[in-house]
């Protein structure tokens, strides 16, 4: 058998296929063509030693920003978040809604080497620099049957569906909007991601128990929904302001099959995702969460003072990986949260998460470095870790990416 392209000596860690240990891989027409422990070099065009490297399926990040010049300092691009940082797929969560899904496909997602998806905005103007003007979120600015009709009418695009839930938007409509966003992912047969954490300040006059907020709303969620940032360092979270536990309501919903999505960002806090992950909690999928606001590149004219998603910690998905090791997951459970884990969340089991022959090549290719290397979060509180995972290239469909985006860390700068 010929190969365009072949993987040799790799670490193969793949949790759907349940293969863990030394492979090659052999790649023919955009293809994975064959996986076995030893394939002959000679029978390749080019051959890539990845010999103390890790090979595993294309990473997805379920969490973009990417619907870049149209959700203003928001979206980056979606190549930089993607391809050039090792990751196959992207997932931007929120950017376009049905009005401007076709410019999202036209500009964003057809240009891009990298597979990019959305989950639909329940709200008209999506992601249009919203966090500024939370009136343009409120029930009114939700129309569910065109949100519906162009939800079916994409399903290559439109894997789910974008909600918020927080005291801001709480205090101004209560949860109607999520009632709302729910009616939306019920009728279109997609999941509802929901966004937890405070965005807005509370209406003048008003005050919202965000333990109250989040009683009301987890028993709206069904099986296949999407609690999102469940380490937020911001109010209306996991964690009960008034416990400083878990709330009960969280695990009955995790008990009936909504699962949990990291969505790092400007959210992630050491303490709370201790806390939350000691009580017994694994997040089943990983986003990065990366935005104009929370990327060194696009912060240096931000006002942290009227942006609360203004972000001084250097992050991207390698990284975000690396912090739920220092919490003590496993390896291959982080692996699985960007890979296996979120082609289910996707629908997309068959297509992308896992390395088969007869499937596109989408192969991520990441270093598990050894020394001291120092983790931030945006609370300001670092911690020292003994491992870093970065990423080295990726294959698309067979095509070469080198790691080279902007977005990703320095290693030299974070060394101890």
């Amino acid at each position: 058998m010929r190969f365009d392209v072949l993987l040799q000596g790799g670490h193969v860690i793949d949790p759907a296929a349940g293969r863990d240990g030394v492979f090659d891989i052999g790649i023919a027409q955009g293809k994975i063509a064959a996986i076995a422990p030893s394939l002959p070099a000679e029978n390749a065009r080019a051959v890539h030693d990845v010999t103390g490297k890790i090979v595993l399926p294309g990473m997805i990040d379920t969490h973009g920003h990417i619907y870049q010049h149209v959700t203003g300092k928001f979206g980056l691009n979606a190549d930089m978040v993607g391809v050039q940082s090792g990751v196959t797929t992207v997932v931007d969560q929120g950017g376009p809604s049905c009005m401007t899904l076709p410019g999202f496909r036209a500009f964003i997602a057809e240009p891009a080497k990298t597979r990019v998806l959305c989950f639909i905005s329940a709200y008209l103007v999506g992601g249009l620099e919203g966090h500024f003007y939370p009136e343009l979120y409120g029930p009114q600015q939700v129309n569910v049957a065109h949100t519906v009709r162009v939800a079916r009418e994409n399903p290559d695009l439109v894997r789910g569906v974008k909600a918020h839930a927080e005291i801001g938007g709480a205090s101004r409509w209560g949860l109607d909007v999520i009632r709302l966003g729910k009616q939306i992912a019920r009728e279109a047969g997609l999941p509802l991601y929901i966004h937890l954490g405070q965005l807005w300040p509370e209406a003048e006059g008003t005050h919202i128990d965000p333990d109250e907020l989040v009683r009301e709303l987890v028993p709206i969620m069904q099986p296949g929904d999407v609690l999102a940032h469940p380490f937020t360092r911001h109010p209306g979270g996991f964690i009960s302001t008034a416990t400083g536990q878990v709330h009960p309501i969280v695990w009955a919903a995790l008990e009936r099959g909504v699962t949990v999505d990291v969505g790092h960002g400007s959210h992630f806090s050491f303490d709370m995702a201790r806390q939350v992950i000691a009580a017994g909690i694994r997040p089943y999928t990983l986003g990065a969460d990366m935005h104009g606001y929370n990327v060194k590149i696009a912060s240096a004219d931000a006002d942290r003072s009227k942006n609360p998603f203004f972000g001084v910690a250097p992050f991207n998905l390698t990284n975000a990986m690396t912090k739920l090791l220092v919490l003590g997951m496993t390896l291959n459970d982080v692996i699985a949260t960007v890979t296996s884990n979120p082609a289910n969340m996707l629908g997309m089991a068959d297509q992308i998460g896992t390395l088969a022959p007869g499937r596109e090549a989408d192969i991520s290719v990441i270093e598990l470095l050894n020394g001291e290397f120092e983790l931030a979060d945006n609370s300001g509180v670092t911690v020292t870790a003994p491992q870093l995972i970065t990423p080295v290239f990726c294959l698309r469909a067979g095509a070469y990416f080198a790691a080279t985006s902007p977005l990703v860390p320095p290693t030299t700068a974070q060394a101890a």
